[in-house]
Parts: C-alpha cells; sequence; structure tokens
C-alpha cells in the first residue's frame, strides 16, 4: 500500500483517489480554523504560490479533533480560509486524525512518520511531506512555520 491507494472526500463531499496527485510534491496537513497556528495558512499559501506550477501541492484537512477548535462547517471554514488568508490550495473534509474513527490517510501517515511523542498526532497543523514517488519524507510539528520546509520542498521538486 501507499499513498496513492487512498480516496478521500474533498469540501464537496465528493471522492477524491490520492492517485491524481502522482509525481507531485505534497504537504498534507490537518487545520483548524481557531488555533494558535490559524496564521500559518498565510505561509502554506505563499509555499503553494511560488510552487504550485513546478509540481507542489497542498492537501488542507481540517480538523476539530483539538481543543474543538474548527466546529464550524466545511462552507464556513472554506469561506474563512478564502477570506482570511485568500487560500486556494484544495480544501478537503473534515477528520479525525487520531483514535479509532482517525481517517485511513493520517493512520497511514502516522505509520509512516512517527512524531517525537510517538506516532499520534498532537495537535493542529501537524505536515506531512510526500515527494513525487508517493514517499512520505518528513513529519514536522505544528509549530514549524511553512517557510521553515521551503527548502525540503525545492529538493524535492
Amino acid at each position: 500500500m501507499d499513498i496513492y491507494d487512498f480516496t478521500v472526500k474533498d469540501a464537496k463531499e465528493e471522492s477524491v483517489s490520492l492517485a491524481e496527485y502522482r509525481g507531485k510534491v505534497l504537504l498534507i496537513v490537518n487545520t483548524a480554523t481557531g488555533c494558535h497556528f490559524t496564521p500559518q495558512y498565510e505561509g502554506l499559501q505563499k509555499l503553494y504560490d511560488k510552487y504550485r506550477d513546478k509540481g507542489f501541492e497542498i492537501l488542507d484537512f481540517p480538523c476539530n479533533q483539538f481543543g474543538e477548535q474548527a466546529p464550524e462547517s466545511i462552507e464556513e471554514i472554506a469561506k474563512f480560509c478564502t477570506l482570511k488568508y485568500n487560500t486556494t490550495f484544495r480544501l478537503f473534509g473534515k477528520v479525525n486524525v487520531n483514535g479509532d474513527g482517525a481517517e485511513p490517510l493520517f493512520t497511514y501517515l502516522k505509520s509512516c512518520k512517527t512524531g517525537i511523542f510517538g506516532s499520534n498526532i498532537k495537535w493542529n497543523f501537524t505536515k506531512f511531506l510526500v515527494d513525487g514517488s508517493g514517499k512520505v519524507v518528513a513529519r514536522y510539528a505544528p509549530m514549524t512555520a511553512p517557510e521553515k520546509i521551503e527548502d525540503e520542498i525545492i529538493r524535492l521538486l
């Protein structure tokens, strides 16, 4: 099994095969609109603007599992991100990232790269970097600003 075997729901509840991202460098992030790290949307968008034409994609998965910091509907989350941070990268449906109801994609990502405290994701804005062949190459803690990942993205592109 690899990342391209997964199908997830986008913000419109439509199924999306991750195989459509084959050959692209991906940054997969669990996000929240009411989190201390929410301003990272700005840095994520800057990275996306700089590298999307070179084969870079950001996959945004809102998650209300940590402190209920994404309680809004997916429509409200989309509006917030667009109006406040001008995001244009793809928004997916809300997910859980830990526990029995965890989105299988995140279970897989966690199995590939554990964090400093083990496999569970500890908070919003945990980031997974995937190379163009679908290999999960890095996991970044929530406090890692998107711009700190830029050199690694450039290397993979």
